[in-house]
Parts: structure tokens; sequence; C-alpha cells
């Protein structure tokens, strides 16, 4: 899946969207989930994917709901950014490709998706992989004021709770993404054509609803989904993860992130956390693919997933 010959994207009806998806690898071999988070896309996984497929593994990258060729199903659905909902369209994958378990891992939105699944749904997670660690959190715990230079990477949190901000976003989303790219990854030196891959995804009609749903959200400014209420609620305590899991952390990430010890008891499996050294950032997957997919064959050895084409190790129907 390189950026100069790009898997095909596919389609396929899942749950309430018709998610656009690049699947590489043996259909019979063992299923990895790789999620993406803001404002990236699907090809923050281009480096990786080749690796993994490399070592025996199948993998699925979608487009996250309001990103790329991924669309609701219902014209009138409510565009809920909630991570109880982009954790319901992951499972809704899986059933849809005939997966009942994979390995997940995940940067930013697809890292805390990652911890909701392994969580809640530890039956459909053999094993994660996150960047920036555990990231489950409630509206309760966002409630909670941060130390001000924390709060000053949040900024556009507060600039999107207001309407001049879903304005701005809307009007400069390509202008937004770049100046997130850079300050969340300084020493990124990303190149025009590496931009020019992901920028289209922003253009998704969906795109900037779901975005600012998702950060109004998170500070109790946008009511969430009701059928997702028992889910926020389990969240809201912070559930462990028993599933094996490697946490990644980049020692240039610029955006807001925990130290490992904050979350280290919330891991209560095989565990292992990993300091990426060089200048890596934030797209930890995208600027650091050889660290992310040794990670994820790791955390399959930590599972006891060793051999391509195990219909018992892989979870495939």
């Amino acid at each position: 899946m390189s950026g100069a010959d790009p898997l095909p994207v596919q389609q396929v009806d899942a749950g309430e969207l018709n998610v656009g998806y690049a699947d590489a690898g043996a259909p019979d071999a063992p299923p990895v989930l790789l999620l993406h988070g803001w404002p990236y896309d699907l090809h923050c996984y281009d480096g990786v994917v080749p690796l993994l497929v490399d070592a025996g593994f199948r993998v699925v990258v979608p487009y996250l709901r309001g990103y790329g060729t991924t669309r609701f199903r219902d014209p009138g659905a409510l565009r809920n950014g909630q991570p109880a909902a982009l954790a319901s369209d992951a499972l809704a994958l899986l059933d849809a490709l005939g997966i009942d378990a994979a390995l997940i891992g995940g940067c930013d939105w697809g890292a805390r998706t990652t911890n909701v699944l392994a969580a809640l749904w530890p039956e459909r997670v053999l094993g994660q992989v996150t960047a920036s660690g555990y990231l489950v959190a409630g509206q309760a715990a966002n409630a909670h004021p941060l130390p001000p230079a924390s709060e000053l990477a949040w900024w556009y949190q507060y600039y999107f709770a207001t309407e001049r901000g879903r304005e701005g976003y809307d009007r400069y989303r390509d202008d937004f993404a770049r100046l997130i790219w850079r300050t969340a990854s300084p020493e990124w030196a990303f190149t025009d054509a590496d931009f020019e891959r992901s920028r289209p995804a922003f253009a998704n009609p969906d795109h900037v609803d779901i975005v600012i749903h998702n950060y109004r959200w998170r500070l109790g400014l946008a009511p969430g989904d009701p059928r997702f209420d028992d889910v926020e609620e389990r969240l809201a305590a912070r559930p462990p993860i028993a599933v094996p899991a490697i946490t990644l952390e980049g020692d240039a990430n610029g955006a807001f992130h925990l130290e490992p010890a904050a979350y280290r008891d919330r891991f209560t499996g095989p565990y292992e956390h990993r300091t990426i050294g060089g200048g890596v950032g934030h797209n930890l997957a995208q600027e650091a693919p050889r660290a992310f997919a040794d990670a994820v064959i790791d955390t399959a050895r930590m599972a006891g997933i060793l051999a391509r084409g195990s219909e018992e190790a892989s979870g495939v129907r």
C-alpha cells in the first residue's frame, strides 16, 4: 500500500455506513484492523501494510465515518462522532467482512477506538497496538480542567465549540490539516505528495459534521446517540484492557499525551510500552511504519498467533 501504488479501495455495507476500505493479504491469514485518526486517513498506514502482509497477515484499513469514500446509508442519520459510534462502526465492519476477531491498531481517534474495543469487546480483539496509550474517557472526565499548557494543546477543541470555528474548519479544512500535521509532529518532514494523498479524504460531505460533533461531544456541548448511553456509562469507569497490548509513543509528539506511568494500571494482560525515538511525532504509524508493524507482529506473538492461515488463530469464519 505504497503512495506510488496504493491498494484499491473497496466498498461494503457495514452497519449504518457504506465503508471504503483497503484489504491486503491472504483472506485466510490472521486479520489486522488498522484505524486512522484526525486529521489523517487510511494512507497513514501506507508503510505499515506491506510489512504486515509480508509477515503473513491480512490487513484491513477503513476510512472512518466522515472520511474518504465512507458514506452514511441513511441520509437522515445523526452525524455522530462520539467514540462509541466509531467503535460500533469497527465492529460492524468486522461483521461485514466475516471476521470474528482481529488484532487492532490505531493512532489518534483510531487509538481511542482501539482502546474502546479492547476494553468492552475483548472477544473481538486478539491484541491491540495504540499510539499514546490509554485514551478511554467519558464526558465527565473531559469536564475536568487540565493544566494551562495542556489546555493550550487542545486549542482547536475550543475553536470547534463555536460556530465561527465550524465555519473556519469547513472553509480551511486543508490548511487546518497541514497545521495539525506540523504542530503534532514538529520533526516530521512530510512532503506535498504525502499531504495530497490524504487531502481528498477531508472533502467527504460528512467530514465537518463528524469532526465538530466529536469535539463538542467531548466537552458536553453536543448530545450523543441514546443508543450508546450504556456503552458510554461503561467507558466512564475507565475499564481495564486485558488483551495482549503494546502502547507506543513518539519522542517528539507535539499533541497532548500522558506519560506511560499514568495509564499503566489500565493494562492488566500481557503488556509492553515502547518509546520510539528519532523525532517521531503524533502520527506514529506514518512516521515510523517499521516500529508500528513490529509492535503488531510482537502483539500477535503475545497472543499466540504464529501460523499463517490458521483458522483458529485468525478468528475468520
